[in-house]
């Protein structure tokens, strides 16, 4: 379905699997727009130019860089933590003035960078995909791997609220789900739900290798359950370590308590607890099922929320901040000029999350709200 979109220009910087699916999404959502991959592989450009997602090719060390992100609307930074400074640099001296995002899966140091080196730090917008692939470079990317998946986007009180509301029409274009969250929240939640997962399948299968012997006879008997729950562990090491160093206290603090959790199974065991035991699995299996009641809207009915804005700094970010807390889900954010000095934040909602939550916690922090139904346009229409 062909879509307009603010971006006419993208230039997507490093072409692995999140980058190179970044590429093959905005293809796909916008056929129009130009995008242009750099990547430090001639075979990973030339691999994009074969699938027809991106226009134009560069090597990392092409002079032609600096032009080509003069002519971007967005710049997309999908490298490894400790090479994105690199590009900060390169778009500073280019005097780079449109939106630059990135998808590195930590964001307080990153932003720091940004922060240090970029001339207009207001005009970048952390922030990271919550998908990807066991598979490491182009060979595992997807133009369909965002659909239904959420992209955390971390405003503060210098982003541009335009630019804002951009970026998140493009990536709701792509099919993701979008979150914001501060950059601290984000870093202590990934923690939880991305880093500590990954180290601990990485220990499942350290444990299953020390126990295997030299026939392997055990890994000829692992069932589904076990690959299932290992399957990230054959992720990329030496991102993984980046990942970790980069977050490490937060992951550190999640693996420690995964430490205490274990030892309440195994200390019911010992003590021959049935009853503990039960409700440790228990607990855990209930939380489990509630998942996808909880995050998966059940209706295709939408809520729209429309609040004054104000000359306060960070509104956006409170705002987005504020019902990513409640648990809604914003289909659509849009700025609706009133006045050369007054405008509406217009938020689309689905019908997840605490909405009685949300009004509470907007109108405690000062704003003025209001709510109208909206529904679908198949329903309106069928």
């Amino acid at each position: 379905m062909r879509m307009d979109t603010h971006f006419k220009t993208v230039t997507v910087i490093g072409l692995g699997v999140i980058g190179a699916s970044f590429a093959g999404a905005y293809h796909r959502a916008h056929p129009e727009a130009e995008i242009i991959g750099i990547d430090i592989s001639e075979e990973a450009l030339e691999s994009g130019l074969a699938k027809g997602w991106i226009s134009k090719g560069l090597r990392d060390s092409d002079p032609a860089i600096a032009d080509a992100l003069g002519a971007s609307d967005l710049v997309m930074i999908a490298t490894p933590i400790p090479e994105t400074a690199h590009y900060f640099e390169v778009l500073a001296q280019a005097d780079y003035q449109g939106l630059i995002s990135d998808t590195c899966s930590t964001k307080t140091m990153v932003s720091k960078q940004a922060q240090a080196i970029l001339p207009y730090p207001e005009r970048y917008i952390p922030g990271h995909p919550m998908a990807g692939s066991e598979k490491s470079g182009i060979e595992g990317a997807h133009d369909d791997l965002f659909q239904g998946a959420h992209w955390v986007l971390c405003p503060n009180e210098t982003t541009s609220a335009e630019l804002f509301a951009h970026l998140h029409e493009a990536l709701t274009s792509l099919g993701a789900r979008v979150v914001s969250l501060s950059r601290e929240t984000h870093d202590e939640a990934v923690a939880i739900v991305s880093h500590v997962p990954h180290f601990v399948a990485s220990s499942l299968v350290e444990l299953a290798v020390r126990h295997a012997g030299d026939q392997e006879a055990l890994f000829r008997l692992a069932a589904g359950g076990f690959k299932d729950s290992t399957r990230i562990a054959a992720g990329s090491p030496l991102l993984w370590t980046g990942i970790a160093f980069d977050n490490a206290d937060e992951i550190v603090s999640g693996l420690n308590e995964v430490q205490d959790i274990l030892k309440e199974f195994s200390v019911a065991l010992e003590n021959k607890d049935e009853q503990r035991f039960t409700a440790l699995l228990k607990r855990a299996s209930d939380a489990r099922r509630a998942l996808p009641a909880r995050w998966v809207p059940a209706t295709e009915d939408l809520l729209e929320v429309r609040i004054p804005l104000t000359d306060r700094k960070g509104i956006v970010a409170e705002v987005t901040t504020i019902a990513s807390q409640a648990g809604c889900n914003i289909q659509s954010i849009e700025i609706d000029h009133i006045t050369s000095s007054s405008a509406v934040l217009s938020l689309i909602l689905t019908d997840e999350g605490d909405i009685g939550k949300l009004s509470t916690q907007l109108i405690k922090a000062g704003f003025r709200i209001s709510f109208n139904p909206l529904f679908s346009k198949e329903q309106n229409h069928g």
